[in-house]
């Protein structure tokens, strides 16, 4: 339970795992108190360990106190490692930037000694022998693992609602989505269990989970992490990995202390970012979609309003239309199945012979339909697809970022995208909602949502940056201007 000096707002005492169908539950849930962790960021959680405040241990048992007393109302957490990690926390010195820092890792990537599920019944429950390549890179940084964090299946969609585990709730109104597919990070860093957990993004799976909980979410370029295990086998791979926190300067020091682990081969060093630059930019900010779909009143007042203070910064904003033709929108929805087909095919030879491919929800077999039926275009989609990466990048001969919406509108309601909605009706929805985020995935560009502005009824809206390769320190230095151009609230206060 809770240490006897934290108390644990809008959360019921002694709640149990909830069902949708459950009755009344709170409308924010935070777990922020006065214990070793209290109120702070990565960055400053890490400063008082390494100055001895606070032991790693103290913190650790924190966290772990933080994640029970709300996991039962959020259901964020896909698997728990807390005994593990308790037992080893006496014996580990792992060093690094984060050292003893807990943290959770999205139920993507195998991690060792825990279950690889992918938010799926249809992947056995198999302990992985070994972990990802990327979690190694992650782990080495000094954070400690203490569970897995739940998704979507497979991460194919928008919101965080499986079949295996249920919904996840969204820690700033309990009655609407985290998004997808990081969405179990998500809850955990903006309820305040954790302050930084791993996501990982292939059509904006970073980036709209942080504008629907209110935190930052950087996409990094394609090759500047260690990438996702088995995405050489991909036609084009679209998958970034990185972090979600509730401030820049936790995502810049992730970044930084990974390349120090394992420098990237394709680009120079981001090396630590610590706050804005003086060179003014060329912002190109625009609110419709490639398809012509149009963002809400309340995403377009939060651009245009980012836009007027980058104004007032000195920066140059042009308000233009899409940059990307509408073709792409569809490409990208076709590619999309590529992952849920192959599973078809291969799902026993990679998670053995408990795979069972009848257990994928609706949406998953979905997608693998749409993709047979697209089969015979497919060597054209992947043609035009890779085009549009070269044109993407002719876009900042003329701008610097790119500015818009991160999503089309504020997090949607629990059930909106779920898996129980009929296939035909969830593509239009989600092809609507999350329409600003693929281009990115597409060209291998760097972008990040920041959590800038709020709607009607308080929930968190993303404003989305990007730009080219290699872009990640212009885009963490204009977030760091942002931050203190526009401070946002967190569930702490």
């Amino acid at each position: 339970m809770p240490p006897d000096d934290c108390s644990f707002m809008d959360v019921p005492a002694r709640t149990r795992p909830m069902s949708a169908a459950a009755t009344v539950l709170p409308s924010k849930v935070s777990a922020f108190c006065d214990d070793a962790l209290g109120t702070g960021d990565a960055v400053e959680v890490s400063r008082r360990i390494a100055s001895g405040e606070v032991s790693g241990d103290e913190v650790l048992r924190a966290a772990i106190a933080r994640a029970r007393a709300v996991n039962p109302v959020l259901n964020a957490i896909a698997h728990e490692s807390f005994e593990t990690a308790l037992l080893e926390s006496k014996k580990r010195n792992t060093g690094g930037r984060f050292n003893g820092l807990p943290t959770f890792i999205k139920d993507t990537d195998a991690v060792a000694g825990t279950p690889l599920r992918m938010g799926s019944g249809a992947l056995p429950p198999t302990l992985a022998t070994k972990s990802s390549g990327f979690i190694k890179q992650f782990l080495s940084t000094g954070l400690v693992s203490i569970g897995k964090s739940t998704l979507p299946e497979l991460g194919l969609t928008a919101t965080t609602e499986s079949l295996l585990h249920g919904p996840t709730r969204n820690p700033w109104n309990t009655a609407h989505s985290t998004g997808g597919s990081s969405g179990g990070s998500a809850a955990l860093v903006a309820a305040g269990v954790v302050p930084l957990a791993h996501a990982n993004d292939g059509g904006g799976s970073i980036r709209i989970p942080a504008s629907c909980c209110g935190l930052v979410g950087l996409k990094p370029s394609r090759g500047r992490l260690v990438g996702a295990d088995g995405s050489k086998f991909f036609p084009i791979d679209i998958i970034a990995q990185g972090v979600l926190t509730r401030t820049v300067r936790d995502t810049a020091a992730f970044l930084a202390a990974a390349e120090k682990v394992r420098p990237s081969r394709r680009y120079n060093p981001v090396g630590l970012v610590e706050g804005p630059s003086k060179p003014r930019l060329r912002i190109a900010c625009f609110t419709e979609a490639a398809d012509g779909t149009s963002s809400d009143a309340e995403c377009q007042k939060a651009t245009h309003e980012a836009a007027r203070i980058l104004e007032s910064l000195g920066h140059s904003v042009e308000y233009i239309p899409c940059p990307f033709e509408p073709q792409v929108v569809d490409d990208f929805f076709a590619y999309w199945g590529f992952p849920s087909f192959g599973l078809r095919f291969l799902g026993r030879r990679i998670f053995g012979a408990g795979y069972d491919h009848s257990r994928l929800d609706q949406w998953s077999l979905g997608l693998a339909e749409h993709f047979r039926k697209n089969l015979r275009q497919m060597p054209a989609t992947l043609w035009r697809l890779k085009r549009f990466a070269r044109h993407y990048d002719q876009l900042f001969d003329r701008c610097d970022v790119l500015l818009s919406p991160t999503l089309t509108s504020p997090p949607v309601a629990l059930g909106y995208i779920s898996p129980d909605v009929a296939f035909d009706v969830a593509v239009d929805r989600v092809i609507r909602y999350a329409t600003h985020t693929p281009p990115q995935n597409l060209s291998g560009g760097a972008a990040i949502s920041l959590p800038l502005g709020r709607s009607s009824g308080g929930l968190p809206i993303g404003v989305h940056f990007a730009s080219n390769c290699g872009s990640e320190r212009r885009l963490l230095e204009l977030a760091f201007e942002m931050e203190g151009a526009l401070p946002w609230p967190t569930l702490a206060n």
